[in-house]
């Protein structure tokens, strides 16, 4: 009976993808207030804004999580400004279309390592912080997207064959960068930790300028909350 019990009381594990980012400390909170034991997991792909790295193993360990750092090198293939240095991070605001900021299939290759160390860990749930709301425009943020690769996870695994389904959790797809804001207020999130400029300076200073520090921005000033960010110059 005691086995049962003890059984009954282990936690569901989770890989939380941790960008060092406002966004994924948001999900890591809401994983960790459902009470799965979460693993987190982030990406050295040889992105210009490497303090996030930093930011996310901070944030793991703030949350008392196993933290793996898996290292891909993106800049073999380039195609975006975050992993091609001859690419500029626009700061005008006004680009049309999906912007340079948007790193190929970026999403694809994270949630397919994801996938693989959830049936390494035997856990059942990978939770990721995409928006399609505030999210810049990048294609494998929409919840079509999730819900392709969802389908995806289940056929390309041992897990998914034999019947252990791997849920996709994409819990901020639809909320505003405002709401996300409140939400990890109320978990305790620690919004003055996360890195999330696309050209942070090795002290995680934000530039203020690019695409995510604008969102960034007005998400505090639309949730009438104070923006902790630290940045390079008084904005």
């Amino acid at each position: 009976m005691k086995s049962v019990v003890v059984e009954a009381l282990k936690k569901e594990k989770a890989v939380v993808l941790v960008s060092g980012g406002l966004d994924s400390a948001t999900v890591l909170a809401m994983a960790k207030a459902e009470g799965y034991d979460c693993h987190t997991l982030a990406f050295d792909y040889g992105q210009r804004h490497r303090s996030e790295l930093i930011a996310a193993q901070r944030i793991a360990q703030a949350a008392g999580c196993i933290h793996k750092v898996v290292k891909l090198d993106l800049t073999a293939i380039g195609g975006s400004a975050l992993t091609d240095d001859t690419i500029a991070v626009p700061t005008d605001n006004h680009s049309a279309g999906i912007p340079v900021t948007y790193v190929p299939a970026r999403n694809t290759v994270f949630l397919s390592i994801a996938l693989g160390w959830a049936e390494v860990l035997d856990a059942r749930h990978i939770f990721i912080g995409v928006n399609a709301v505030d999210y810049s425009g990048y294609p494998d943020c929409r919840p079509e997207y999730i819900a392709a690769f969802q389908t995806l996870a289940n056929l390309a695994t041992k897990a998914g064959v034999e019947g252990r389904t791997i849920a996709i959790h994409t819990p901020l797809i639809a909320l505003s960068k405002a709401s996300i804001i409140l939400c990890g207020l109320t978990l305790g999130v620690n919004y003055h930790q996360t890195v999330a400029c696309y050209q942070a300076d090795h002290e995680g200073r934000a530039c203020g300028a690019c695409d995510s520090c604008r969102l960034r921005q007005e998400g505090f000033q639309q949730a009438g909350v104070q923006d902790p960010t630290r940045y390079q110059q008084v904005i």
